[in-house]
């Protein structure tokens, strides 16, 4: 007993309260982390952070707005689909059919 006290094992010291509340935030940021790696990999979205791919995103709002969103290189540009005919001038290319089962032909115009 000599011993052990002269080495102190049986040291008494007050124990800090918010030693847990640290090791529970470390456990919640490797959490998030994690959740937010298969996230992207469910929805595809590593091409997202790649400089050399070209993505195109269709985005619905709830309330039935359309965005579309490309991604070409570094740039990344986002359009609202507003549902209006554009004006001005122009030439008709041809004609689009679609068909029963989904599919779409186009006809491009004789010249």
């Amino acid at each position: 007993m000599k011993y052990l006290k002269r080495r102190r094992f049986f040291k008494s010291e007050p124990e800090d309260p918010l030693g847990g509340v640290a090791n529970l935030f470390d456990i919640g940021l490797v959490f998030v982390v994690s959740l937010l790696l298969a996230l992207m990999s469910v929805y595809h979205l590593q091409d997202f952070f790649n400089e050399k791919s070209e993505i195109t995103i269709m985005k619905k709002s709830p309330k039935g707005n359309l965005e579309i969103i490309i991604k070409k290189g570094k740039v990344i540009k986002a359009y609202k689909v507003t549902g209006k005919i554009g004006s001005g001038e122009g030439e008709k290319l041809g004609t689009a059919y679609r068909l029963k089962d989904g599919r779409i032909i186009y006809i491009p115009e004789n010249q």
